[in-house]
């Protein structure tokens, strides 16, 4: 990806989505040729020279301070996750960033240890790329739509924009789709030089429409915590909460665990949920190929 187009993209799309109105700026009415605010109006409001705001969203962010940043960030009304993008765009333009890292592609066997000791807790790994690197059982039978027919690693992205199980797994599919977006667009920011992160972006841009229409839309969050439902096809919805922890050993993989309120009927669907991944985890070492246990089957267990 382009480091001087991210930039130049990002702040105009910031910019485009404030009005006068709500920064306090006075209107003298009239046809305003942009939508959003203008490049004076956002200099000002920073307190920086308009040649030289101008400069830096065309690209040029290379050796700007934090102080700068900072205020530019106040004045385009940046959240906590576009200012960290805008930080690691600045710090990436610079040459000496064009150190490129791999992704992390596995775990240490620890890790895995973890995961298969946290019982009714449905977790997996994730790179930046959002591959899932590394799942427990309870993980795999939540996500057991994505693992369908699933010949390579499981990337969350192309599930979601490629597969039309995601469908029906997200009670809110577009909620998903910005999430996935979202995330991928921040990690760009922190390391644009990556070339598989720029293949798979690529990919996702030539054959969904749907994908195509929100990276341009330049838009980043944090995924730390939240929660979200899913339509599981054998235990019915399941409202989950979830958290992510970076993992400080290996950086650029995170884990996510999701759980249910307790007394809740998802905690009900959670627990129904193991004895089904049970039975179906039973059912290959049995017959040794994958089974898919109805809830009946479960159940008596």
């Amino acid at each position: 990806m382009n480091n001087r187009s991210e930039i130049r993209e990002f702040l105009a799309s910031r910019r485009a989505k404030l009005t006068p109105q709500q920064v306090g700026l006075p209107t003298f009415g009239g046809i305003r040729r942009v939508p959003g605010l203008r490049r004076e109006e956002v200099s000002m409001l920073a307190g920086v020279s308009v040649e030289y705001y101008t400069r830096m969203e065309r690209g040029s962010l290379a050796g700007a301070s934090d102080s700068v940043l900072d205020s530019i960030s106040r004045a385009l009304r940046l959240n906590e996750a576009e200012h960290q993008h805008l930080l690691n765009l600045a710090r990436t333009a610079g040459p000496a960033s064009r150190t490129r890292r791999q992704p992390a592609k596995e775990i240490d066997a620890s890790i895995q240890h973890i995961l298969d000791g946290m019982v009714g807790i449905p977790a997996f790994v994730q790179n930046g790329h959002l591959d899932v690197v590394a799942v427990n059982d309870l993980g795999r039978a939540l996500y057991s739509e994505a693992y369908k027919d699933q010949t390579h690693q499981l990337n969350y992205a192309r599930f979601v924009f490629f597969n039309p199980r995601s469908q029906s797994l997200y009670t809110d599919w577009d909620q998903a789709a910005d999430t996935v977006v979202a995330m991928l667009h921040a990690e760009a920011g922190r390391d644009p030089f990556d070339r598989s992160l720029t293949d798979l972006v690529g990919e996702l841009s030539t054959r969904s429409d749907e994908f195509r229409r929100r990276w341009a839309q330049h838009d980043v969050r944090h995924h730390r915590s939240g929660a979200k439902t899913i339509r599981h096809p054998a235990v019915g919805d399941l409202e989950l909460n979830f958290n992510a922890l970076e993992l400080a050993a290996t950086p650029g993989l995170t884990m996510f665990a999701y759980s249910a309120e307790p007394g809740s009927s998802s905690a009900d669907g959670l627990r129904l949920l193991a004895s089904w991944a049970a039975t179906n985890k039973a059912a290959q070492l049995h017959h040794g190929v994958e089974a898919e246990p109805t809830v009946k089957d479960a159940l008596r267990r």
